[in-house]
């Protein structure tokens, strides 16, 4: 492996727009929006609209960034030019944790789909044999990841859209067997909003970190042959995206079934098949489900891999993570984020409601800070440029209002965080691991102030341009 290649361009264009779609389609939707449906009741498509909104700015305003500066390190390396190198250090860290810690939630949702088909392995061993797929994946070329997130996530968009197309037979009356439901499960069982408009306030926040992900086609587009435009196609199809596989598939879900019915708060989608008198709706939905935990799995161990690759480059991780392989890979960065994540799993069945559960609160707002730092940078990159703003290819939406407005919702956010009690542990320990990660990037800034160093992700520190010529034509460790 040589620290002076580049990474691999192959990611083509079909496998880009499926990692856009895959971004936002997470085993979250398919088994969490029961709960968020028993919470807020019909009222749901009200908080799923809200925070789809939220998404939808901040994805312009990322866009709008990576169209005119495509970067591996996408938001992080934005942040480095527009709040400080502190900054871009402590969002890319604090979103390779993120996705880290993902990978142990993933892998074990996984393994317990895989052992209750083959109840003769233990699940552990399930775990592990997911997570060692897909580093292999990963560590074979970024193609190999990119055909894996393409299938994964055709799968998921097929079962999405065959959903929805009965979905709507069913709504008209059309499907045979099933009566029409019109408006009565809308309107019925206490009203659109029975538990309040609080309710559908803190379903918001139960929503919200199911859009998380979408960001993931700004990072993967620093390795397709033309970054411009699969940017530009990923952010403008945000849009569509959410209206139909997240609202769309939600709206018939409340409009099928009374929103306080047992069957939506265990499984809606299983309730929802069973209705279409389709039989084995439980294994559809397994299979289903355990193809979006693949996806998940595969594209968090390549979105850390690369914001840690991104950050060595900058000199905020180890040099050695920077290293490519012969296929175009950060074969070293894709093996760190490997690393813990397998310490991760292990602690998962160790640990699960102790060490685990507090690994997994410390990364629960992280989402929440990330969408905070990619909207203050754009504020802050797009009033730099001035009139040179005009040439831009991607544009925020009435700049700098919508810009504001996603800002004060996502502070909201944290607030409503703050001030719901099943939130406020999570927000608290992602709070204080974010304090621990800026202090640590405000003491790196001040001791290296004086240094010159690069402000893109294109290469190390100036002052080590001697050494790398050295590390580029030596062989990795």
């Amino acid at each position: 492996m040589q620290a002076d290649q580049q990474l691999s361009k192959s990611l083509k264009p079909r496998h880009l727009s499926m990692i856009a779609i895959a971004g936002v389609i997470g085993a979250g939707l398919f088994v969490g929006s029961g709960a968020a449906i028993q919470q807020a009741g019909p009222g749901i498509l009200v908080a799923y609209a809200a925070a789809g909104l939220v998404v939808i700015l901040v994805m312009r305003m990322l866009g709008e960034m990576a169209a005119a500066n495509p970067e591996t390190g996408s938001f992080s390396t934005y942040a480095d030019k527009a709040l400080g190198r502190w900054a871009g250090f402590s969002i890319g860290w604090l979103y390779a944790w993120f996705w880290i810690i993902v990978l142990g939630i993933e892998a074990t949702a996984g393994a317990a789909i895989m052992h209750r088909w083959v109840p003769g392995i233990d699940q552990w061993i399930w775990a592990l044999l997911l997570m060692v797929v897909l580093t292999l994946t990963n560590l074979g070329s970024v193609k190999s990841f990119g055909e894996f997130e393409f299938w994964f996530a055709s799968i998921k968009v097929a079962a999405i859209v065959l959903f929805l197309l009965f979905g709507v037979v069913a709504i008209l009356g059309l499907l045979p067997g099933v009566p029409a439901p019109r408006l009565s499960n809308l309107l019925e069982n206490g009203g659109f909003m029975p538990n309040g408009p609080g309710a559908v306030l803190a379903g918001i926040l139960v929503v919200v970190f199911s859009f998380f992900g979408a960001e993931i086609a700004t990072i993967a587009a620093g390795e397709s042959e033309n970054p411009v435009d699969a940017v530009k196609k990923a952010v403008k199809s945000t849009v569509w995206r959410i209206l139909v596989f997240y609202i769309g598939s939600i709206a018939v879900v409340v409009t099928l079934l009374p929103w306080n019915s047992a069957s939506v708060a265990k499984s809606p989608y299983v309730a929802v098949i069973e209705l279409y008198g389709i039989p084995g709706a439980g294994t559809i939905m397994d299979i289903v489900v355990l193809t979006s935990v693949l996806s998940c799995l595969n594209s968090g161990l390549y979105t850390a891999s690369r914001m840690l690759f991104s950050l060595s480059r900058r000199g905020d991780a180890p040099r050695s993570w920077m290293r490519i392989s012969k296929r175009g890979v950060p074969a070293a960065a894709v093996l760190a984020s490997t690393v813990v994540g397998f310490i991760t799993v292990g602690l998962n069945y160790i640990a699960p409601d102790t060490v685990f559960l507090f690994l997994v609160n410390t990364s629960g707002a992280i989402a929440l800070f990330v969408w905070l730092v990619i909207a203050s940078s754009q504020l802050i990159l797009r009033r730099r440029m001035g009139a040179a703003a005009k040439d831009l290819q991607l544009k925020m939406w009435l700049f700098p209002y919508l810009t504001w407005v996603a800002i004060i919702s996502i502070v909201a956010l944290l607030v409503g965080m703050v001030v719901l009690e099943s939130t406020r542990e999570s927000l608290l320990l992602s709070l204080a691991l974010a304090a621990v990660v800026v202090g640590i990037g405000l003491w790196r800034y001040r001791k290296d102030r004086g240094n010159t160093r690069v402000e893109h992700d294109g290469g190390p520190a100036a002052q080590d341009a001697a050494e790398d010529a050295t590390v580029g034509a030596s062989p990795a460790s």
